[in-house]
């Protein structure tokens, strides 16, 4: 049998493309907003993304962005549901009612299309895309036609993931996008959350209001921040739903989670493009944490801080932006 291999299946009898590759394999759901929710190295007894226990798969679909891999366009929060965009003020719909905001858009919970899956010399991949225009759901809250496209690939050296983006219409359009990555900690069978250190490349803690929207200002980071920027952390020694800027260590903008206990890291390395960081650690709950790479600030159009430090960009017409992130163990 091949070492690569990639096929049509389920997952938790959800439709599923399996990957599989050396002693790797990774699970995508297409109809589920296009989440990657399985990255595993079974013969070794390691998960490294927080996945539904099975039988879960309805309080996933309640909660799509706590598993996996999830996409999130446009990402996290904008006041009010409103979205100023050149000249126009969308409004987009308020589905966090507590606090008056809408959050983390549209892609994460409409199916997406599968456009491809099979295996080369050294990989086994699957592509996925979505393509808005003026018949899809998506485009009464976000007039834009354009299309995503993810590609995951399974190889020797992890999981390799590459975004494109690109602008179909004739407007000039947002182009605002995260992950809300869920990685497992522990992800090693015998390993406990306290053999667990973090490492990020974390800049500076915005401030945030009651409604969880920047003031534009900054606050002094932790002891505990310090050190997850520095040598690392245990994860969850304090509660973390905060927000930061971005600044690359030697040229990398990365995610490192290193198992003490079986002298292995996790690495999450993701493109410089991502200007922030999000981490949310559910309470410092061992088990699983988020830490997001994000384009934009959080709520940045409503702002009116400098575009170009908070990550507010978009496409002409025709425009192509393209980003790659890789998942692998060091």
């Amino acid at each position: 049998m091949s070492q690569f291999q990639a096929y049509e299946g389920t997952y938790q009898g959800e439709r599923a493309v399996w990957l599989k590759a050396y002693s790797y394999e990774a699970a995508m759901l297409p109809d589920t907003g296009g989440n990657l929710i399985a990255f595993r190295d079974p013969a070794n007894g390691h998960r490294f993304l927080r996945e539904p226990e099975e039988g879960g798969m309805e309080q996933f679909k309640q909660t799509p962005g706590v598993y996996g891999i999830p996409v999130l366009f446009p990402p996290n929060r904008y006041e009010d549901g409103k979205f100023p965009w050149d000249g126009d003020v969308l409004e987009l719909p308020v589905n966090e009612e507590a606090a008056g905001n809408h959050l983390h858009g549209f892609l994460h919970t409409v199916p997406w299309e599968v456009e491809e899956f099979g295996t080369t010399g050294y990989e086994s991949f699957v592509t996925v895309k979505i393509s808005v225009n003026e018949q899809h759901d998506v485009y009464r809250y976000f007039p834009f036609e354009f299309t995503v496209r993810l590609r995951y690939s399974l190889g020797k050296d992890g999981l390799f993931q590459k975004l494109f983006v690109k602008n179909d219409g004739k407007r000039y359009m947002p182009r605002l996008l995260a992950f809300h990555t869920a990685i497992k900690a522990p992800f090693a069978k015998g390993s406990k959350a306290e053999d667990y250190v973090l490492k990020l490349t974390i800049g500076e803690r915005w401030e945030m209001t009651e409604r969880m929207l920047p003031t534009g200002r900054f606050q002094e980071l932790s002891s505990f921040e310090r050190k997850l920027k520095a040598g690392g952390a245990y994860p969850f020694s304090e509660s973390m739903d905060n927000h930061y800027t971005a600044v690359p260590q030697q040229g990398r903008n990365r995610m490192e989670l290193t198992d003490r206990r079986l002298g292995m890291t996790l690495v999450y390395d993701v493109g410089c493009s991502y200007k922030q960081w999000m981490v949310w650690n559910n309470g410092a709950t061992p088990g699983f944490f988020c830490p997001e790479p994000q384009v934009n600030l959080v709520n940045a159009p409503n702002t009116g801080l400098p575009p170009e430090e908070i990550g507010l960009f978009g496409l002409e017409q025709g425009e192509i932006w393209e980003e790659t992130a890789r998942i692998y163990v060091k």
